[in-house]
């Protein structure tokens, strides 16, 4: 082999070496799914598509957030997390959901000691 196709071979692997770090630096973290799904009905912060991509809305006021389509998973999850730890309670075998005063809107369940270590890692309680 030449020096030619050494550094052609050696620039195609480091290409793909960045891409893959890239990529995986925007994928967010995984999720316990029943969990995340029963508590993100009560997530004020939704998707709404547009030809550009995602928006994130906040149902409470109406304000759009419009991250690039990179860290837009990345930057729900920030605000999932922050809206989490003021509104959601570990008690007992449950996790409870917080309204804005206080009080409690619903229980959910925990059905295995993971989906109770995910919730408090995820959501910092």
């Amino acid at each position: 082999m030449n020096a030619k196709n050494g550094i052609f071979i050696g620039v195609i692997f480091a290409a793909f070496i960045l891409g893959f770090v890239a990529l995986k630096q925007a994928m967010p973290e995984a999720k316990s799914d029943r969990i995340y799904k029963a508590i993100k009905v009560y997530s004020p912060y939704k998707f709404e598509k547009n030809m550009a991509g995602l928006t994130i809305v906040d149902i409470r006021d109406g304000h759009k957030e419009k991250p690039s389509n990179a860290d837009v998973l990345l930057r729900m999850d920030e605000l999932d997390q922050k809206w989490g730890k003021k509104h959601l309670k570990i008690v007992g075998d449950s996790v409870e959901v917080l309204g804005d005063n206080n009080q409690s809107i619903v229980k959910i369940f925990m059905k295995s000691p993971q989906e109770q270590e995910w919730v408090k890692k995820f959501y910092g309680i």
